[in-house]
C-alpha cells in the first residue's frame, strides 16, 4: 500500500511538468507511504512519476519505486499487493526470466513487457499503477477489479496528472478546486461521493476495472477488463448443485485467505464478534497463520448491549490462541481527534470512523498490515437489503408504469407532515418499484426531491442531470437476472466501492495501516458468484462461511444480532449538538451536514493561504 502520482505533458505546445508539482503532489500523501520515497524523470522531462513506499513485501531498497525494467525500456510506480506474484514469478522463472528483486512490482514490468494489456487478467491483487513505455511513449493506467485502491485523473488538455489521492494532486497546486456539481449532489445522495465524480470538475476516479492509455494524442477513453456485476451474472446463469455449496465455500475463503497473508510483516486482523472476521481468523489458523494480532474496538456507551462486540470476540481470540488487542475509544477521544479525522479524509464521507480508530490501534500494536472482513455481506446476501429489495420492487412494480402518481402520493405525504419522522417514506411508492430506486431508497442519505431545502436549487438540477442517479447506479455490464445476484452486483459496485472501500483507503493510510479484504477478491467472486441464487433464506450465505473454518463458529457468534463493526456516533453527535433527532436515527444526516461544513472550512483556509503566499 503505497502512495503514487506522475504528470505527462502529452501535449507538444504544453510547457514541461515542473518538479514542484510532482513532489508536491507526492509528499501529500506521506502517511500513505513513510518507509520510502523516489522520483523519476524522462529525459526530455515531458513525463515524471512519483511514489512513497510502505515496505509490506521486499523491504530492502529492491523495492524501491518508480521501478525501471532490466532493460530500462518501462517505469512503473504501483500502488497495492498482488497476492500471486510468487507463481506468476515461478512460471516466468521457468520461462527463463530472471528477477532482480523480491517485489511483487517487478512482476508488473516483466508481465507488461510481455503480454502488454492481456496481464490485467492474471493479477490476483489490490492494485493500481501507472508504467510507462520509454520506446512508444504511452502511459498505460489500471485499477483492480473492485476498485479496492484508488487511481484519480485530470486533464486540462495539456498536461495529464494521476495520484492516489483527490487531495495530493490539488496540493500540486495547478489543478482547479472548483465544484463539481454531480459531485456535491452525490454526496447528499449517498453520504460519499460516487465515481467517478469527486468533489471537483477537473478531478475523476479511473473506474474499477479499467485500464487507459495515455500518448501525444491524450488520454484515450477508459477500457474495462473486468466487471464485479457481469461476474455475478455469469455466476448467477451457472448455479453449484446444492449439495456442493459448503464445499466450494470453504475451499475458495480458505484460498483467499492464504493468498492474503503473504507479506514480509507481521498480518493481523480486526476482530468483531460478526461472523466474517471470526471466519477470517478460522482460516488464518487453518493457513497455518499462528498468534495473530486481533483488534477489536470496544465504547462505554455499548457496554453490555448487543453491540458490545468485547466479549465474543475475546471468546473467539481465546479459542484459536490469538493475541487479543481491546482498544476502549471514548467520546473525549473522538472529539480530540475529529480535527485529525476530517483533515485526512479524501472527499467527505458518512462513515469510516471506526476504520479510523481500529487502524489506530493496529498501529499502536506495531501491526502493518491487518485483515477486515469487509465485503462479506455483500458477497453472501448478508444484509436485510437482498431481502427488502426484491419484495419492494414485487410490491410496487406496477407503481414504475405510472411514476406521475408515485410524485403525487410523495408530494402528499410530505404535506401531510408524514415525512417528518421518515423522510424516505413519502418516496416509496416513487422509487420503490425498480431495482435501482428501491435500492436509493435503501442505501441513500437523502432523496433527490429533498436537494433543494439543503442546497442551491440551481446546482441540485445541474448536478443531478451531470450524476443520473438511477440510471448510475444499475449494475455495470448488465443487471443479473437472478435477484440475489442484482442485489449483491447493486452492494458491491455502489456502497462497498464508494463507501466501504473508499473509507478502508483514506482511514487506514492515515495511520500508514494496509487493509487487506479477503472477502473482496475478484478470484472469490468468481469462484462464489453461481452460489449467491441459493441463498435465499436469510443468513445462510454467511452460515456457509461460518461453517469455512476447520473449527465451524461457535452459535453464539452465528445467531447473534447482526449489528454491524459500529461506533456510538449518535450519541457522541447528540451530546454535542443537543440534536435529539440524532438519537431516533438521523444522526448521519447530522453528521453529513458536520464533514461537509468541515471541507468547506478547509478549503477556505487552504484558499486564503495560497493567496497569502501569492502576495
Amino acid at each position: 500500500m503505497c502512495g503514487i502520482n506522475g504528470l505527462f505533458a502529452f501535449n507538444v505546445a504544453a510547457s514541461a511538468p515542473g518538479r514542484g508539482e510532482l513532489i508536491a503532489t507526492r509528499d501529500a500523501m506521506l502517511r500513505r507511504g513513510p518507509d520510502g520515497q523516489g522520483e523519476w524523470w524522462s529525459e526530455d522531462r515531458r513525463i515524471g512519476l512519483a511514489h512513497r513506499r510502505l515496505a509490506i513485501v521486499d523491504l530492502s531498497d529492491g523495492g524501491a519505486q518508480p521501478m525501471q525494467s532490466a532493460d530500462g525500456r518501462y517505469i512503473v510506480t504501483f500502488n497495492g499487493e498482488i497476492y500471486n506474484y510468487r507463481a506468476l514469478r515461478a512460471e516466468l522463472e521457468r520461462d527463463g526470466v530472471v528477477f532482480r528483486s523480491q517485489s511483487d512490482t517487478e512482476i508488473l514490468l516483466i508481465l507488461y513487457a510481455r503480454e502488454g494489456e492481456a496481464m490485467l487478467s492474471r493479477l490476483r491483487g489490490m492494485f493500481a499503477f501507472g508504467i510507462w513505455d520509454r520506446k512508444a511513449r504511452r502511459l498505460f493506467l489500471a485499477r483492480d477489479p473492485y476498485g479496492i485502491k484508488p487511481l484519480y485523473v485530470s486533464n486540462d488538455g495539456w498536461t495529464f496528472a494521476f495520484a492516489s489521492q483527490v487531495k495530493a494532486l490539488l496540493a500540486g497546486g495547478r489543478i482547479s478546486s472548483a465544484r463539481e456539481p454531480a459531485g456535491l449532489v452525490g454526496f447528499h445522495l449517498w453520504g460519499s461521493v460516487p465515481e467517478p465524480f469527486t468533489l471537483y470538475r477537473d478531478i475523476r476516479m479511473l473506474p474499477a476495472g479499467h485500464c487507459q492509455i495515455v500518448d501525444a494524442y491524450g488520454p484515450h477513453p477508459a477500457r474495462a477488463f473486468a466487471s464485479v456485476a457481469r461476474a455475478f451474472a455469469d455466476g448467477a446463469l451457472e448455479p453449484h448443485p446444492q449439495a456442493v455449496l459448503a464445499a466450494k465455500v470453504r475451499e475458495a475463503a480458505s484460498d483467499s485467505v492464504k493468498a492474503h497473508l503473504m507479506a514480509d510483516v507481521e498480518v493481523g486482523l480486526f476482530l468483531s464478534s460478526g461472523i466474517d472476521s471470526a471466519a477470517l481468523l478460522g482460516l488464518m489458523m487453518d493457513a497455518g497463520h499462528k498468534n495473530t494480532t486481533c483488534i477489536t474496538l470496544a465504547f462505554e456507551e455499548f457496554r453490555g448491549t448487543q453491540d458490545d462486540e468485547v466479549g465474543l470476540s475475546a471468546e473467539m481470540a481465546a479459542s484459536c490462541g490469538a493475541r487479543h488487542i481491546v482498544r476502549t475509544v471514548s467520546s473525549a477521544e473522538f472529539k480530540a481527534d475529529l480535527p485529525a479525522i476530517l483533515d485526512a479524509m479524501d472527499q467527505p464521507t458518512i462513515d469510516g470512523i471506526n476504520t479510523w480508530f481500529v487502524a489506530k490501534a493496529a498501529r499502536e500494536a506495531g501491526l502493518k498490515v491487518a485483515l477486515s472482513g469487509l465485503g462479506g455481506d455483500e458477497l453472501l446476501a448478508g444484509y436485510s437489503s437482498f431481502h427488502d429489495i426484491p419484495r419492494w420492487v414485487r410490491l410496487l412494480r406496477a407503481q414504475a408504469v405510472a411514476p406521475a402518481l408515485g410524485t403525487i402520493l410523495r408530494k402528499g405525504m410530505c404535506a401531510s407532515g408524514l415525512a417528518e419522522r421518515n423522510p424516505k417514506l413519502p418516496g416509496m411508492a416513487e422509487y420503490g418499484g425498480t431495482f435501482a430506486g428501491a435500492y436509493l431508497l435503501r442505501r441513500g442519505l437523502h432523496l433527490p426531491y429533498e436537494l433543494d431545502a439543503m442546497m442551491d436549487p440551481e446546482i441540485a438540477r445541474i448536478g443531478l442531470e451531470r450524476l443520473a442517479p438511477l440510471r448510475r447506479i444499475g449494475p455495470e455490464g448488465g443487471a443479473p437476472a437472478n435477484a440475489l445476484a442484482h442485489v449483491a452486483a447493486l452492494e458491491s459496485q455502489n456502497y462497498m466501492r464508494n463507501q466501504l472501500l473508499r473509507d478502508c483507503d483514506w482511514a487506514g493510510m492515515a495511520h500508514s495501516i494496509e487493509i487487506r479484504t479477503p472477502l473482496v477478491d475478484f478470484g472469490l467472486l468468481k469462484e462464489l458468484a453461481p452460489v449467491i441464487p441459493h441463498l435465499t433464506a436469510p443468513g445462510a450465505g454467511k452460515r456457509l462461511l461460518a461453517a469455512a473454518p476447520a473449527a465451524p463458529l461457535p452459535e453464539r457468534i452465528v445467531n447473534r444480532r447482526k449489528t454491524g463493526f459500529g461506533v456510538p456516533i449518535g450519541q457522541w453527535l447528540s451530546r454535542k449538538t443537543s440534536d435529539t433527532r440524532a438519537i431516533r436515527g438521523l444522526a448521519s444526516r447530522a453528521w453529513g451536514r458536520e464533514v461537509l461544513q468541515a471541507f468547506e472550512s478547509r478549503e477556505q483556509r487552504a484558499s486564503a493561504l495560497a493567496e497569502a503566499h501569492a502576495a
